[in-house]
């Protein structure tokens, strides 16, 4: 896996479709780890499933890479996300840290991003407690 293969593995946008199944299976190890701030997945299957949970319940997804750094059997990806749920758009800056095995496929998956500020922010009503709250810890 090279800088140009994860580029296009984390470039999706609006309109444009998922990767297939076949690209998933191309990219990532029968047994890989998934774990992001909402969820922890083990298995291509339990992956592929997580993706394709998430394109359903969105109106539109879209995936931009940033900055992204190999060194050894680990890669790094910076990214945007945006996510359009009932005419809101929600928008995640983040990262993802990936482990490759022998064969050059992904074992292990780890996105770190914050999911609450993002998605609730927008909320009327809650997104001023969200505000506040952040505030407060930051203040």
């Amino acid at each position: 896996m090279d800088v140009n293969a994860l580029q296009a593995l984390f470039t999706k946008p609006y309109g444009a479709p998922a990767p297939s199944d076949a690209q998933w299976r191309s990219a990532y190890a029968a047994d890989v780890h998934f774990q992001d701030p909402t969820q922890e997945h083990r298995g291509i299957d339990a992956y592929i499933k997580a993706q394709e949970g998430l394109l359903s319940r969105c109106d539109a997804v879209f995936l931009t890479p940033g900055a992204i750094a190999i060194s050894g059997d680990c890669a790094f990806v910076e990214w945007t996300m945006g996510l359009k749920i009932k005419g809101i758009e929600f928008i995640y800056p983040g990262a993802t840290r990936l482990r490759f095995n022998d064969q050059g496929l992904i074992v292990d998956h780890r996105d770190y991003f914050d999911f609450v500020g993002p998605t609730f922010g927008p909320v009327p009503l809650i997104g001023g407690v969200v505000r506040w709250l952040y505030g407060r810890f930051v203040a």
